[in-house]
């Protein structure tokens, strides 16, 4: 009997974050982890695979959280447009240092076509539960895409957004999804 894994996947994941962060996505190789968690080399592929395969882990430790928030905001089973408005809040909620964690898997992304591919896919599924044929659907629609424009705005520092003007579109998101503006 083989002896149980002593790496500590979270805390690897956390380093590698930390480095995509502050270094990019080109200083984010097995051995800047490895050498961050004061491990080896191949104990983090023993752990990991490859470097995609610790992205995937990350991406798929963030989608984790994500759907964690989705469904303390939602409920178990959501109708479409109670997803539309969880997303909403939990979008517009992100604090800086959130924004940041996204910004830098985003940036992740770029260099990987694979998990572009999942992305994607993640984000077909979510305008998927919408009916484009209805008002309500299509006002969904729109208020996702804003959602997400304002995101990456803010995200990327395109665009300065106070606390007040930051609260008022969100509020104007809720208003265009109850169908009062």
């Amino acid at each position: 009997m083989g002896r149980p894994p002593t790496i500590d996947r979270n805390r690897v994941m956390d380093l590698a974050e930390q480095i995509l962060l502050k270094d990019g996505t080109g200083a984010l190789t097995i051995d800047a982890v490895a050498k961050a968690a004061g491990i080896s080399k191949g104990g983090i592929q023993s752990r990991f695979g490859t470097k995609d395969d610790l992205i995937r882990a990350m991406l798929e430790r963030w989608t984790g959280e994500y759907e964690a928030q989705m469904s303390s905001a939602t409920g178990p089973d959501p109708g479409p447009m109670a997803v539309v408005r969880g997303h909403v809040e939990i979008t517009m909620a992100m604090d800086a240092a959130e924004r940041a964690r996204a910004a830098g898997f985003m940036a992740a992304l770029i260099d990987a076509a694979e998990h572009r591919a999942e992305c994607r896919s993640w984000y077909a599924e979510l305008f998927g539960r919408l009916d484009p044929r209805s008002i309500e659907g299509r006002r969904a629609r729109v208020a996702l895409l804003a959602t997400e424009g304002a995101f990456l705005l803010r995200t990327f520092g395109l665009m300065e957004f106070g606390d007040d003007e930051w609260a008022s579109i969100q509020g104007e998101l809720r208003e265009l999804l109850d169908g009062t503006i």
